[in-house]
């Protein structure tokens, strides 16, 4: 299939070369153009404006937004809205707040447009590992463009086959669904954000407990100078708390396990404040995701080795550089 793509950050760059290996044609464009060339020497085809890569898309076409949320997405898909011909669909793949997505379908319903919004995990693993997406959108535009998430999503892999499934749908163990309507594919995602956050804290306070159980204030005989890289380690192998976020983590500690390269003030991109709100708005208790988030603040008051720790796993996963998300703060 044919796809424009802007934004060719850590993830867009990723996307649109796993969809160029299975031979899609993507057109692409960023605000650094030598990131574009680059691509464009690896077989995309060059854009240096909105208009010039809508221009070289056949109607009707499909753009794939890949930007941090906020303004800076808002202005392009206003910006679009306005450059391509009826039928087109606009994906916006960040982490959008999902009510912003739905005050977006309901405007590119009317100029004749579609909108899908899709939940994307995978960070800077994505091309090797494959991208895990939550959609929301019109079943039939979802199902037209099944064949970029299904080149883009891990595939069933090594990973165990659920025996108790009954579905027929197998994009789920693929590793994308179409999970409803506008606004519901960013919706989950949100929420898996939130759950991020929880167990990253988790890990983090663990080790940090298991790092000062060698300090002074305690008993001579209660005190253990632990290993933190092979606590890791052997807990990646055959333990019931192994994932990918503690292999991340086992990682980080092989390098250095005083972490002396992270300072421990932990951003949050805003998802898991929308999670708390959307609980909030449910009535839903969600202590230790609340926890996670207000310990994230606490860090960049005072850092601790769980911060460093979690840090670590930011940068891991994501690529993510201490103090340089530009947050969202959305009611």
């Amino acid at each position: 299939m044919q796809i424009g793509m802007i934004g060719l950050g850590r993830m867009g760059a990723g996307i649109v070369r796993r969809l160029m290996r299975d031979q899609h044609q993507c057109v692409v464009y960023d605000h650094n153009a030598d990131v574009v060339e680059k691509l464009a020497g690896e077989g995309a085809i060059a854009a240096h404006s909105l208009e010039e890569l809508v221009g070289k898309l056949d109607a009707p076409a499909t753009v794939w937004v890949m930007l941090p949320a906020g303004q800076i997405t808002e202005d392009t898909i206003t910006a679009l809205v306005e450059l391509l011909p009826k039928d087109g669909t606009i994906i916006d793949g960040g982490n959008t707040f999902y009510k912003d997505d739905i005050r977006r379908g309901a405007l590119l319903v009317e100029k004749g447009l579609h909108y899908v919004d899709v939940g994307t995990s995978g960070g800077v693993w994505g091309l090797e590992r494959g991208y895990c997406m939550m959609i929301g959108g019109e079943k039939a535009i979802v199902d037209k463009l099944d064949p970029i998430f299904a080149t883009l999503a891990p595939g069933i892999g090594d990973t165990p086959r659920t025996k108790e499934r009954k579905s027929k749908d197998d994009r789920a163990e693929r590793g994308y669904i179409h999970a409803g309507p506008v606004g519901s594919g960013h919706f989950v995602k949100m929420v898996h954000n939130g759950i991020e956050y929880g167990l990253m804290q988790a890990y983090a306070e663990g080790f940090d407990i298991l790092r000062n159980k060698n300090q002074d204030t305690l008993p001579q005989a209660e005190r253990y100078d632990l290993d933190m890289a092979d606590i890791a380690e052997v807990w990646r192998r055959g333990s019931v708390i192994s994932s990918w976020l503690l292999d991340l983590t086992a990682s980080a500690l092989a390098v250095d396990d005083d972490l002396k390269k992270f300072h421990g003030k932990v951003d949050d991109s805003g998802e898991g404040r929308w999670t708390i709100n959307a609980a909030i708005e449910e009535a839903v208790p969600v202590d230790v995701l609340a926890a996670s988030l207000f310990a994230r603040f606490r860090s960049r008051q005072e850092a601790t080795y769980a911060d460093k720790l979690l840090s670590a796993m930011r940068a891991g996963f994501g690529g993510h550089i201490e103090g340089a998300v530009q947050r969202v703060d959305r009611g």
